[in-house]
């Protein structure tokens, strides 16, 4: 498969996958397009790999992860506005937009980890596989993550709508 042919059949998505991960769609946009520049002179032996979307999908990890792209999406988080929520009323709308924006507060890691935990349906040592880490770090980042969006979920105003 050539490089051309694997991002026309691939592109959508990696770019489903970076969004969850980086919480925002112009970062994954950036992330993914970054990846692919990289990818692309190395691509005889990328592609030559069995299962060269795993190993792409790794690098977009990788991105994310180093410094310089967090320092850019938190000047990215300054700058942008969250959207207006949605006046529909719906609980489910409602509950949904309450928390992506909880996951999106979340520091960077601990987001991948919830991302790929719940979203992928990743076993905590594939997890650590693809960052580098110990199966005990994703557990207290999970863990963490859980805590923190436990602590600052307030759906009691949701409740209330439905009186």
């Amino acid at each position: 498969m050539t490089f051309e042919e694997f991002v026309a059949a691939r592109l959508p998505a990696l770019l489903r996958y970076a969004t969850v991960l980086a919480g925002d769609p112009h970062q994954a946009e950036d992330i993914v397009q970054d990846v692919l520049v990289k990818a692309h002179p190395r691509w005889a032996r990328i592609g030559s790999l069995d299962l060269p979307e795993s190993y792409v999908r790794k690098m977009i990890v990788n991105e994310l992860v180093s410094t310089r792209r967090r320092v850019t999406a938190r000047l990215r988080r300054e700058r942008i506005h969250p959207p207006a929520p949605i006046d529909d009323r719906t609980e489910t709308v409602a509950q949904r937009d309450a928390l992506v924006r909880l996951i999106r507060a979340l520091p960077t890691r601990q987001r991948i980890v919830i991302a790929l935990r719940y979203l992928e349906d990743m076993a905590d040592a594939d997890i650590a596989e693809l960052l580098d880490c110990s199966v005990a770090t994703v557990r207290s980042q999970a863990s963490r993550a859980l805590v923190s969006l436990r602590g600052t979920a307030t759906l009691e105003p949701l409740k209330e709508q439905r009186r």
